[in-house]
């Protein structure tokens, strides 16, 4: 989820100026998302079907209808949201039926089955009326429990050490709509896993992320993390970056460059926080890179990655790629993990981290994984298939690969909870 330069053009894509207009009365039901509107193709169509997921909005349409009132119109978003949830990392894990012939380490029917509740919400018209805040709140509560973000809960007893990892949807699916992602892989992979460390077990909680920059300004991320960062032993953010290779990004930047989410939506600014004022151009990871960089994790080499993009302090200068990290004074254009929403993640988790008082007591920070290709031959999205055995191959490798650097980094620091 890197920078990606263009070199005609400017990007720039308003949201409609209705979004924030506050609506008190029922209203006509909302068009499906650009999001949205991709689920009724083929690929994804077929995704849906060959995991059995073809199901799940279809049903949650009926739950949906019977609804009644308000009330049980949000009993039935957070129950059923939550159970995609575990029905996606039940499959992952291997429990119960695969509900079709595609692998189950697949992050795609969660994906896609995600948006056809959600557009069940959007176009819904219930005899009850609804207003667009309650429409709104809903997706809301369907977003955040069907991404495992309300579903983070670790034993009470015990001496289970704590992680926190977070992954993403997939992205760019105008380029290649049977993209996978292989960071949202790995969160349903680990959920509620243990892991063995040279300092003892650990419990793996996830959740995934949206590739869409409204959610990240509404706060989506700081409303996941903050009740949970004081109580864990590590955090690792997770996106997909470079081809052939893992990154654990030094430096992340408060800049948005401007390419668009999967809304079709485009943001050039600086990454907006709470509190502006005291807000830093860059923060850091606390992760211990050089014990995972000297580790041997799996296939794919391992890089402290330190680059970044600044414009230095002093008048009339340009942005500027610096190898070893920014300069004093200078302003962000592109953290190590670049200017995208991998980056923003990465920027927003550890600013929270810092203003929690924890910089200096609890390791964060981010990992790019390798990008996932298909194999040789189903390289053409217009003709190729959604799967095969290299990309299968290379999606288990990643996570396993994933789920060794968070023990390397697990066995690498002590941390005191809160």
């Amino acid at each position: 989820m890197l920078r990606i330069r263009l070199r005609i053009g400017v990007l720039g894509l308003a949201l409609s100026a209705a979004l924030s207009v506050p609506v008190t009365t029922a209203s006509a039901a909302p068009s499906p998302t650009a999001e949205e509107r991709r689920l009724d193709g083929a690929v994804p169509q077929e995704i849906l079907r060959r995991s059995g997921f073809d199901d799940a909005a279809p049903e949650f349409g009926r739950a949906l209808e019977r609804a009644r009132s308000y009330a049980e119109a949000r009993r039935v978003v957070a129950r059923e949201g939550s159970a995609l949830w575990r029905r996606a990392v039940d499959r992952a894990q291997g429990r119960g039926p695969a509900g079709g012939d595609l692998s189950r380490d697949d992050d795609r029917p969660l994906y896609w089955a995600r948006l056809g509740m959600t557009r069940e919400v959007r176009t819904w018209e219930p005899g009850f009326g609804l207003t667009q805040a309650r429409r709104t709140a809903l997706l809301d509560r369907l977003e955040r429990a069907s991404r495992g973000q309300t579903d983070i809960r670790y034993p009470q007893k015990g001496h289970l050490r704590r992680v926190l990892l977070t992954g993403f949807d997939p992205f760019t699916l105008d380029r290649d709509i049977r993209i996978s992602n292989p960071s949202g892989a790995a969160a349903l992979a680990l959920d509620g896993t243990v892991i063995r460390t040279a300092r003892g077990p650990a419990r793996v909680e996830t959740a995934v992320f949206p590739v869409r920059w409204q959610d990240f300004t509404e706060g989506t991320v700081e409303r996941t993390l903050r009740p949970h960062l004081p109580y864990v032993d590590l955090f690792t953010t997770v996106s997909q970056g470079r081809v052939g290779r893992f990154d654990v990004e030094r430096t992340n930047g408060a800049w948005r460059g401007g390419f668009p989410d999967n809304d079709d939506v485009s943001r050039t600014e600086t990454v907006p926080v709470a509190d502006p004022a005291t807000q830093p151009q860059w923060t850091g990871t606390t992760l211990p890179y050089a014990a995972v960089v000297a580790a041997r994790t799996g296939r794919f080499p391992v890089y402290d990655h330190t680059e970044v993009t600044e414009i230095p302090a002093g008048p009339g200068t340009g942005p500027v790629v610096r190898p070893d990290g920014p300069t004093p004074g200078s302003t962000a254009r592109a953290g190590g993990g670049g200017d995208y929403l991998s980056n923003e993640i990465a920027y927003r988790a550890t600013l929270l981290r810092d203003r929690l008082g924890l910089h200096d007591s609890l390791p964060g920070g981010h990992v790019h994984t390798p990008v996932l290709q298909f194999g040789a031959g189903n390289t053409d999205p217009a003709a190729g298939t959604v799967t095969d055995p290299e990309f299968v191959r290379n999606r288990l490798d990643i996570i396993a690969q994933t789920r060794s650097i968070v023990t390397v980094a697990l066995s690498a620091t002590e941390r005191t909870r809160g």
